[in-house]
């Protein structure tokens, strides 16, 4: 009687199946997010730095300081800077005087030696004619004659040279160029010098927020060395990593939630702004980021920050754990229904997806007791209720549930 109570249990237990835990589809809200970790940036950071090799005379700024564009920041040792540029000044002094010489006073002069040499011309052709003259009546030896043409030859060449002098002076002329063009270089070298001894002067170039101060007065600045680190005053943004599994889900202009990890109870609104073209072969994420439109005013640039993407909200849905659903990512998801004592695969269309939930769209009903994957059961096993989920909650599944 034993042996046969023994194989009587086995058969009912065989008959009756495993045992297995469900959850059953329940009706609830669910809201469809994506949960990423970030860090706050401002809207540009700058590395300041000298383009000069010089030592720190001031530093104007410390870090937390705001500053306006054009602001000061530091002054190198600008001494040889200044000098140069005296220099420089000196010299377009003295171009432009020389200028104002030439047009004034050389200019004329050549002029008025043109009309000299035109006159010692004329009367040495004069003074040579005569003395052919008397030479040919015999008064005068051929010496006189010679001595007539070696003065006109002179006055002729004068007045050649100063034909030619006077012309160069002309505004037209050579030396007017000449005298404009060293005013022209000595500009340029006042432009550089000025140049030279701004570059010792180191200015915000935008809005900003001093970060970081890495010199102090008398230390040596060096090209490539950063002095100073500024944020860009505006709007700060989230730069955040999400999951490539969840790219899908992302459209810009999604509305987020962020909270600061150091301000947990404070939270604020975020929204994507930026989706990256590519993914990060490594990390296996995308990188977006999101406006922050009103930041609080706890808020500091490099704040590590955790989002959570509002894709979509539904207030009645049938929804399902995540864990229920196998295939979910894939185009043809399904579930394991417990029907007629059996696990049936039934196929399902899902809906939003939550943190941990998911819609189900078609394929089930209110109700229906699902086997989640965490069960050892295959589609056509013999199964039986054990508890159930709803929400969380265990209960029995009455027997009449089952079909």
């Amino acid at each position: 009687m034993l042996v046969l109570a023994v194989v009587a249990a086995l058969g009912l237990a065989r008959q009756r199946g495993t045992a297995v835990q469900v959850v059953a589809v329940a009706r609830s809200g669910i809201v469809q997010s994506v949960v990423a970790t970030g860090r706050l940036n401002a809207p540009a950071r700058l590395d300041i730095g000298a383009e000069v090799t010089a030592t720190v005379q001031d530093v104007l700024v410390r870090e937390g300081d705001r500053v306006k564009a054009g602001a000061v920041l530091l002054r190198l040792s600008d001494a040889e800077a200044r000098a140069a540029l005296q220099q420089a000044r000196a010299a377009l002094q003295e171009a432009r005087g020389r200028a104002t010489q030439q047009a004034s006073v050389t200019a004329p002069v050549a002029s008025q030696a043109v009309v000299q040499a035109q006159a010692a011309f004329t009367a040495a052709a004069r003074e040579h004619q005569r003395a052919r003259e008397l030479v040919a009546q015999g008064f005068f030896s051929q010496q006189k004659l010679d001595d007539a043409q070696r003065a006109l030859d002179t006055a002729r060449s004068a007045l050649e040279s100063a034909r030619l002098q006077a012309q160069a002076n002309q505004p037209s002329g050579v030396e007017r160029a000449l005298a404009a063009s060293r005013v022209d270089q000595a500009v340029a070298a006042v432009a550089v010098a000025e140049a030279r001894l701004a570059r010792l002067s180191i200015t915000s170039p935008l809005d900003a927020l001093v970060l970081t101060r890495n010199a102090e007065p008398g230390s040596m600045a060096q090209p490539g060395r950063v002095l100073l680190t500024l944020a860009a005053q505006g709007s700060l943004r989230i730069d955040a990593g999400v999951d490539e599994k969840n790219l899908r889900l992302l459209t810009p202009g999604m509305a987020a939630r962020a909270v600061a990890d150091a301000y947990p109870g404070q939270s604020f609104d975020a929204q994507l702004s930026y989706i990256a073209p590519a993914v990060d072969p490594q990390r296996g994420t995308v990188e977006v980021r999101l406006a922050v439109p009103q930041a609080p005013a706890f808020l500091r640039p490099d704040m590590t920050v955790s989002v959570e993407l509002v894709g979509g909200t539904k207030a009645d849905a049938l929804v399902l754990p995540s864990g229920a659903v196998r295939d979910a990512d894939r185009e043809m998801p399904w579930v394991l229904r417990l029907k007629d004592g059996r696990a049936v695969r039934t196929p399902v269309t899902l809906g939003l997806r939550g943190i941990g939930s998911v819609e189900i769209v078609a394929g089930l009903k209110e109700g229906d007791p699902i086997i989640p994957q965490t069960e050892k059961a295959l589609p056509g096993d013999r199964v039986r209720p054990g508890p159930a989920v709803v929400n969380d909650q265990r209960f029995e599944v009455p027997s009449g549930m089952i079909r």
